[in-house]
């Protein structure tokens, strides 16, 4: 495990620009900055990385704990999260070497990893405080932004690419993929009980979306509304199902 949160670190550090990378978005041509496509965030979004890369440091501190060897849901939990940093690195790779189709079939492995992960989590409650934060809310909290980014990036391929569209409009678009994500939102909050990881970290990639398409370029009020529309549903359907668990276990 600290390998590969090893490699992801260094994976972002090229991302970001350092070690001779270059920034993501400015990679491939821009296709992934923050005026590329419909949903694309704006750039403050990705800050979020850095809260991120904190959890999973903890999360791979806490794996090292002699009390987190004999437990279950940890060793099922180390397979997918570690798959989840070498693969976080090799997108960040892909993405500098201009290869977005590769890009996008990598973020959706990626995508698979951490739905395996918080299904581990979901069904193993956190034991303590450690759990709740370095483990649950690492694996959430990374969960959301790439459902986000997941979209994001298939977007930016298929623009990259030369698809106009279909004959259907860039903010219909835009909006139909927005409450798409929406949906994913809304299934992990009821799947996951109300957790508040994923949501607060989809909730804030679709704020930044709106930002970004109320005062930036391309700008479609349609598509800003829409993400802050999805990200109320988002907040409401995580909050009440939070508060319906937790009556139910005092019940219980």
């Amino acid at each position: 495990m600290l390998v590969c949160l090893l490699l992801a670190l260094a994976g972002d550090a090229i991302g970001s620009g350092a070690f001779g990378g270059t920034p993501i978005q400015h990679a491939a041509g821009g296709a992934l900055s923050a005026t590329a496509t419909m949903i694309a965030p704006a750039v403050p979004a990705f800050s979020i990385w850095a809260v991120i890369y904190l959890a999973l440091i903890g999360y791979t501190v806490v794996q090292f704990l002699p009390s987190r060897k004999a437990d279950a849901k940890h060793r099922a939990l180390g397979y997918p999260m570690a798959a989840s940093l070498l693969l976080n690195a090799a997108w960040i790779l892909s993405v500098q070497a201009g290869m977005l189709t590769l890009s996008v079939i990598v973020i959706a492995l990626l995508l698979a990893a951490l739905a395996l992960a918080f299904v581990i989590v979901a069904r193993h409650p956190a034991t303590g405080i450690l759990d709740a934060v370095f483990v649950d809310g690492a694996a959430g909290l990374y969960l959301g932004w790439v459902c986000v980014a997941t979209a994001a990036d298939i977007a930016a391929a298929l623009t990259a690419a030369g698809f106009d569209g279909g004959g259907i409009a860039a903010d219909a678009w835009g909006c139909a993929v927005l409450v798409a994500v929406g949906l994913v939102g809304v299934g992990l909050a009821l799947f996951g009980r109300g957790r508040l990881a994923p949501a607060a970290s989809l909730v804030w990639g679709i704020a930044w979306v709106a930002v970004e398409r109320s005062s930036g370029a391309p700008r479609s009020t349609a598509v800003a509304v829409t993400a802050v529309a999805v990200a109320v549903v988002i907040v409401v359907a995580t909050v009440l199902t939070r508060v319906l668990t937790m009556r139910r276990g005092r019940r219980g």
